[in-house]
């Protein structure tokens, strides 16, 4: 039995299993190596931090989190198809529960636990067998196992976003071990994840450059994001003063999550540790810059989007600075072409498997003069937004245009040829084979001039950026009711970036109008990034007091849902209910007097609704598969399930 075979045995042991690795390292056949052996060789032990990473990455991959899936199709971001084993329509028709949770791809609570357990091996037998250094470079021994802290927080840390309360394991389990394995609080949780990272912090060097052969793993600036998004989570809603927001089920340490301000100041300093971060006295990370205002030239040199989408907001998801300057934390070649493929309209050979949906496009605020306000709002209207005519050029923030392709949109054949994209007639069309259901099409992470010819990597979305740590701070600051300005100024160079008009100065002397745009940025700044999913149930939107009245407003607004959504916008309600129990899109309906001219037709849009989904308050915390249970007779099933 070669290494290899039993490294693959120890580490594939689940983390709260009764079974030892001993015995396999006791056995000497002839190609065996021991434990021993194994730690005794700084090439071994690289190879088994190579592993570890492999598992974070299959832990959390934005593009493919429930495997062939990103998470925004179960989220009021998009809508996915049902090829695959219709994996995230399952879990929106509720056909998911301990027993089964669709699109298993290493993210699950079984997994995690193995990630954890290959951690505490490396770290506990480095020390045990006295492992050398790299004899090639002083000092790597030292930073794979800095990453090893970091990526033990690292997984406990995803534990916490999906299950909530769980166990810490600092150690690896063995045969005669206590196994009477309890939850433990989220705050107890969350303090371990910082000593953990900060452990880290103090083993890994501040930055690797990108012609490194390192780039890309653990660095300082990745610590300190583990830090700031884990005291984010423990100062939100979910976990902080759940009760006023309609939480009403009883989790193992109910107690400990009322309210708690300080929370939030913990939350900021950690976040402004990531922006004030220095390395050789220059600051960590900025902005990805690259790119002029006139500058709407895709990757092949071409403008065929009527000068719409900017360079720079092509560029910041494949150009190595980006990665380099602006990305916290980031896993390499997540995917490839085949998945840019799948994304594509028919008309582009592609089975549009993921759509975004209505709730997301009006997300992306319309210009009034010098600031950006919500479509839904009355500055809009006042400004004239038409909801019949809602994507004209220049009305709308730029990253709409990259993020969407909507019906009357600039874009191209696979010839690299001018095309509008046609959603009322053709193989575009609305409910066509492989079509979109919503009338849209995503464009985000594409790369625009790809013919279906020749091979690419996609290494974003990362999964921490800088803008996601300026929204923690500017949010904290809103909470604490300290440093607007500030916070006001940071946010708008995130859309000051992507030539977005900032944010109306009333903001900052208005909490809950800041607590709005906020929330609004980080929903688009971050669409498709594997976020919605996440925040959506960390602030309990779905059964907030606010989500629920417009919830009732547009049942009681007509006699089936599509003529309900039309009579909730007409009556200027604000935002479509954020509940998750129903998406919505927009279609082209032929009018001769309509704003839009598309092959030589006139259309007005209207908006339908696609589907109602279900969302109770049960799935607010992922379930703990049954079969764990059963191993661990001593843990308590997450509420509701």
């Amino acid at each position: 039995m070669n290494f290899r075979h039993i490294m693959t045995i120890i580490f594939l042991l689940p983390a709260l299993s009764l079974v030892s690795c001993n015995d396999f390292l006791d056995r000497e056949d002839d190609d065996n190596i021991t434990e021993a052996e194994a730690f005794s060789r700084y090439e071994k032990v690289n190879e088994m931090v190579s592993d570890v990473y492999a598992a974070a990455k299959r832990a959390d991959r934005p593009l493919v989190f429930f495997e062939h899936f990103s998470n925004s199709a179960i989220t009021d971001e998009c809508e996915g198809t049902n090829v695959e084993g219709n994996i995230t329509n399952n879990f929106n028709n509720g056909a998911w529960n301990s027993n089964s949770l669709p699109g298993s791809c290493g993210q699950y609570w079984e997994n995690l636990y193995e990630g954890i357990r290959k951690a505490n091996l490396i770290i506990e037998n480095v020390e045990k067998y006295n492992t050398p250094d790299n004899p090639q470079q002083d000092g790597d021994l030292r930073n794979r196992i800095g990453e090893m802290y970091f990526m033990r927080g690292y997984f406990h840390y995803l534990l916490m976003r999906m299950y909530g309360e769980a166990p810490y394991i600092d150690r690896v389990i063995k045969a005669g071990d206590d196994m009477n394995f309890k939850k433990e609080s989220v705050h107890s949780m969350a303090e371990k994840i910082v000593a953990d990272a900060e452990t880290a912090y103090g083993m890994v060097p501040g930055k690797y450059v990108k012609t490194s052969e390192n780039f890309g793993r653990v660095d300082k600036g990745a610590c300190l994001g583990l830090v700031a998004v884990t005291r984010w989570i423990a100062a939100t809603p979910l976990w902080n003063g759940a009760a006023q927001y309609g939480y009403t089920q009883q989790r193992v340490y109910e107690s400990e999550y009322s309210y708690d301000q300080e929370r939030w100041r913990r939350a900021k300093d950690a976040a402004k540790a990531v922006l004030d971060f220095e390395v050789g006295g220059t600051k960590r990370y900025s902005l990805y810059m690259e790119h002029g205002a006139d500058d709407f030239l895709d990757p092949a040199g071409g403008n065929l989007n009527d000068s719409r989408v900017y360079a720079r907001l092509w560029d910041m998801f494949y150009d190595m600075d980006a990665f380099a300057n602006e990305y916290v934390f980031f896993m390499t070649k997540s995917k490839d072409q085949a998945w840019q493929g799948d994304i594509y309209p028919p008309s582009r050979e592609g089975s549009s498997r993921q759509q975004p949906v209505q709730e997301q496009v009006d997300e992306y605020e319309f210009i009034v003069g010098d600031y950006g306000y919500p479509v839904y709002s009355a500055e809009a209207r006042k400004g004239g937004y038409d909801d019949s005519n809602p994507y004209a050029k220049g009305t709308r923030d730029p990253r709409f245009y990259r993020d969407i392709i909507y019906h009357g949109c600039p874009y191209r054949n696979n010839n690299n040829e001018q095309k509008t994209l046609n959603t009322a007639s053709g193989s575009d069309m609305i409910g066509a084979t492989n079509a979109t259901t919503t009338g849209y099409y995503l464009r985000k992470f594409q790369q625009e001039s790809w013919n279906k010819s020749g091979n690419f990597s996609i290494n974003a979305p990362a999964i921490w950026r800088l803008p996601e740590f300026i929204y923690i701070y500017a949010e904290a600051c809103n909470e604490l009711g300290e440093n607007l300005q500030e916070a006001y100024d940071l946010v708008n160079e995130v859309r000051a970036r992507s030539f977005m008009k900032p944010m109306p100065p009333e903001v900052m002397t208005d909490k809950d109008l800041m607590r709005e745009y906020i929330q609004r940025e980080r929903r688009v700044e971050l669409f498709y990034e594997g976020k919605r999913m996440w925040t959506c149930r960390l602030y309990l939107e779905p059964t907030s007091s606010a989500e629920l009245a417009k919830e009732s407003i547009w049942q009681a607004s007509g006699s089936d849902n599509s003529s309900r959504t039309q009579a909730y916008w007409a009556a200027n309600n604000g935002a479509l209910p954020r509940c998750q129990r129903m998406i919505n899109g927009m279609r082209p309906v032929q009018d001769a007097n309509g704003p839009i001219e598309v092959d030589g037709v006139r259309y007005r849009m209207e908006r339908f609704c696609v589907e109602t989904r279900t969302f109770g308050i049960q799935h607010y915390l992922f379930p703990i598969r049954q079969s764990e249970l059963q191993k661990t007779p001593s843990l308590v099933q997450n509420p509701g399930w």
